[in-house]
Order: C-alpha cells, then sequence, then structure tokens
C-alpha cells in the first residue's frame, strides 16, 4: 500500500530565453492535444534533485534543447494544480538558450515520464506574448523585465509566490 504525498509537489518552470536577434521564449503546444494550451518546459523534481537540475532535465525532455544555462530562480509560485486541486510549490527559473538552432521544431517526449511519447511542437515566441500560457505560466515574465509582461494583459498575478532573487 502507498501512503500519501506528505506535502506539496515539487516542480520547475523554465523560461528558456534566445536573446537574438530579439527576445524570444522557448514554448510548446502539444501536436496530439491541442486544447492543453502553449506551455514552458516543466515537471517534478526528483527526490535529492535541485531545481536548477530538475530544470534542465525538464527542458531537455520535454523540447530536446540542450545546452541551456541556468541564470537564476525567479520565484516559488505556491498555486494548487489547476484541475485535481492538490498542492505544489513550482520554481520558476531563467534560462539563457544556447546559441543558434531553429526557430521551431517537433520534439517527441523520451524517457518513463508520464508525457513519453508525447510530441510537442516547440518554438521561440516573441516577447512579450501575444497570448497568456497556459495554466498562467507566463505570470511571473515581468519579474524578468517588465516589458515582457504579456501583450492583452497577461494572467495577473495567479497567487502567492515566494521571492527567491538574491
Amino acid at each position: 500500500m502507498t501512503s500519501p504525498p506528505t506535502g506539496p509537489r515539487l516542480r520547475v518552470a523554465a523560461y528558456v530565453i534566445r536573446r537574438h536577434p530579439c527576445p524570444a521564449l522557448l514554448v510548446f503546444d502539444h501536436a496530439d492535444c491541442p486544447e492543453a494550451g502553449t506551455q514552458v518546459p516543466a515537471g517534478g523534481v526528483a527526490p535529492g534533485e535541485d531545481p536548477e537540475r530538475a530544470v534542465l532535465r525538464e527542458v531537455a525532455e520535454e523540447t530536446g534543447l540542450t545546452g541551456a544555462r541556468v541564470v537564476r530562480r525567479i520565484t516559488v509560485d505556491e498555486r494548487p494544480h489547476p484541475e485535481n486541486g492538490q498542492p505544489r510549490l513550482t520554481t520558476f527559473l531563467l534560462l539563457d538558450a544556447p546559441s543558434g538552432g531553429p526557430a521551431a521544431w517537433e520534439h517527441r517526449v523520451r524517457g518513463d515520464g508520464s508525457d513519453a511519447g508525447m510530441r510537442f511542437a516547440c518554438r521561440f515566441a516573441p516577447l512579450p506574448l501575444e497570448h497568456p500560457l497556459a495554466d498562467a505560466q507566463d505570470a511571473w515574465l515581468g519579474m524578468v523585465d517588465p516589458r515582457w509582461i504579456t501583450s492583452d494583459g497577461g494572467a495577473g498575478s495567479p497567487g502567492p509566490a515566494r521571492d527567491t532573487a538574491h
């Protein structure tokens, strides 16, 4: 018998920024599930794994992009899961994208996680974004650069966050 979780699920989310020719954010859409909405790479933190290692793993698993560099932690979002209400803590991290590479590509998720085999249509979307991301994932872009608040006003502050800038 499995015991219930003892606390919130620990997660990471990546703001991978390509700086040239203009600032752009790495996003993806589920090729087989468009209703999931446009998202940034995100996922769970394994026991004993630090957020910086977890975010690089998630970016590589979900998009195939390697060579990104973690710049800093942005905030910790304390909102529960939007569908099941389960508690979660999501550390948002800023990453610099490697130079070069395509502006858009398709990636099939590898590994043994719940998203294994899914096809994601990845791209670098110019900042500020034209539309909010799924699950208000764009809400913290203004903490990186105030000019990057989503054009239509974004999702606003989605709720509690912990300041992690140091």
